[in-house]
């Protein structure tokens, strides 16, 4: 037989395989679009509009649906309710990490991130009690985060109001609360140490977001075997992770346990006193991972958040003069912003929501993982499936939010004027896998953007109604348009 024809029907035999398998799983789980072999459902998803494909699946398939991304079947929630009754009524067992190849290629499931399991549980425990014990939510961290303010407005005082480009500099203000959380230390925006770190975090967060990586999730055996820009991520990664080791070793030479100054200090003490645990997680490796996690995490999504909401204050000039006007009133120009002033400040604390609801950062969360078989509405989801919960059908529920697709800060404030909550707010997730540091972000991104409208105008260089607000979904995550503004003193 010819050769060619051996090939081609080798390759038939093992499409037809890979497509009994996928229909003989779908029995299990809640209805979904027939897959291809191979390549599942990826050709029936609008990259570009992810959120408008899951909702278009939930009106054929209900709020709970199976979608193939390559051969792997991952369960959809769809809609607050059914989130809710995911992450938080059968919260232990969606709390599982759903397999991100490309990230769990190094971390090798250490860390907060992408670990699962006890070993997760502990980490996150002792990381968030941690926090707590290092001034998160109190005056401490507060303080904190306000000097870091004043030396973000000196920063764009040196700009002399001329056209500028905000991204690098607001990346370095929480990457530098960061640093004082973890190893009690603070960069000046222009040390080379500093800004080589700073442009690693944000050079790795855009590849991060490529549709390359994401192709490379979806079909991990093209990271060992291609070339492309994920190896330049893990030498991005190798080079952060060195800088941490090297504040390791730093505070391994002069740790004094009576004194602990930071969260390493905690670490390393946590580990001499488990010394003898061959199980224990308080290792080097993982205490690597953790603070790698913390400054991606930390760094990224504030920066962007912090870009997306100058764009959108360019965007809607009567929304700036409002909040500028409410900062007039409660804080004045004789001090800085405190956290206090949010209670006496509806609007802003309004906008502020409105932001992080209208970006929707992350728009379908990281991929979560039952952790045994689930019976959830009369489904059988197995151990270890993928679960994807699309935080964009929650953020954009215009039930709650009338007409979602607007930038409204109405939409978080009663007949009065007041502040009003709203339990489908929840650009950090829900559940048992809510992201670690979302008290320390709205502390950042309260007293951050406030302390800049204390001290400057916004000055467009187009006119609002030409600016693009949109944002790009890339991946995880979505990234705010091209912004260049002038920051006129007051």
């Amino acid at each position: 037989m010819d050769l060619v024809m051996v090939l081609v029907l080798i390759l038939t035999c093992l499409l037809l395989f890979s497509y009994w398998k996928q229909s003989s799983k779908r029995g299990k789980l809640p209805p979904g679009p027939t897959p291809l072999p191979i390549i599942g459902n990826i050709h029936q998803i609008d990259v570009k509009n992810i959120h408008q494909a899951f909702t278009n699946f939930s009106k054929i398939y209900g709020p709970v649906f199976t979608l193939y991304f390559g051969m792997k079947p991952t369960v959809v929630l769809h809609g607050y309710e059914a989130i809710k009754e995911a992450l938080i009524g059968h919260g232990e067992e969606f709390s599982g990490r759903g397999s991100v190849p490309i990230l769990q290629m190094i971390s090798k499931d250490l860390g907060i991130g992408f670990s699962k399991g006890d070993a997760w549980k502990e980490t996150r425990h002792f990381s968030l009690l941690t926090l707590r014990k290092l001034g998160m939510g109190k005056r401490s961290i507060e303080n904190q985060i306000q000097e870091e303010a004043q030396f973000l407005v000196e920063e764009l005082k040196k700009t002399n109001g001329s056209p500028y480009d905000p991204s690098f500099i607001l990346a370095c203000a929480p990457c530098n609360v960061i640093c004082s959380i973890i190893f009690q230390n603070r960069f000046e925006y222009k040390d080379q140490v500093f800004v080589n770190l700073v442009e690693k975090l944000n050079k790795n967060s855009k590849i991060l977001s490529s549709r390359w990586v994401q192709l490379c999730n979806m079909f991990p055996v093209l990271i060992d075997y291609c070339p492309g820009t994920h190896n330049t991520y893990y030498k991005n990664l190798a080079s952060i992770q060195s800088f941490l080791s090297a504040k390791i070793k730093e505070h391994e030479e002069s740790l004094d346990a009576a004194n602990p100054r930071d969260f390493i200090d905690y670490f390393l003490i946590k580990g001499r006193q488990e010394n003898h645990n061959q199980q224990s997680i308080y290792t080097r490796e993982n205490l690597t991972a953790t603070l790698s996690d913390m400054f991606l995490g930390g760094t990224d999504s504030l920066k962007t958040t912090m870009k997306f909401a100058l764009l959108l204050l360019l965007k809607h000039p009567h929304v700036t003069a409002k909040v500028q006007e409410e900062i007039e009133c409660v804080v004045g120009r004789q001090r800085s912003p405190c956290l206090q002033d949010r209670k006496q400040m509806p609007y802003t604390d309004a906008v502020i929501h409105e932001v992080q609801r209208f970006i929707d950062i992350a728009p379908n969360n990281l991929p979560h993982e039952v952790t045994c078989d689930v019976k959830f509405r009369n489904f059988l989801i197995p151990k270890g499936t993928t679960i994807l919960t699309s935080l964009s059908s929650v953020l954009y529920d215009s039930n709650e939010f009338p007409n979602p697709e607007m930038f409204d800060p109405g939409h978080f404030l009663d007949a009065k004027g007041n502040f009003k909550k709203s339990d489908y707010f929840m650009p950090f997730s829900a559940g048992k896998r809510v992201c670690l540091g979302e008290g320390l972000a709205r502390m950042e991104l309260f007293l951050f953007l406030t302390t800049i409208l204390q001290n400057f105008k916004l000055k467009s260089l187009v006119p609002p109604k030409d600016i693009n607000d949109t944002p790009q979904v890339n991946g995880f995550s979505v990234s705010p348009p091209p912004l260049q503004l002038c920051f006129i003193p007051i």
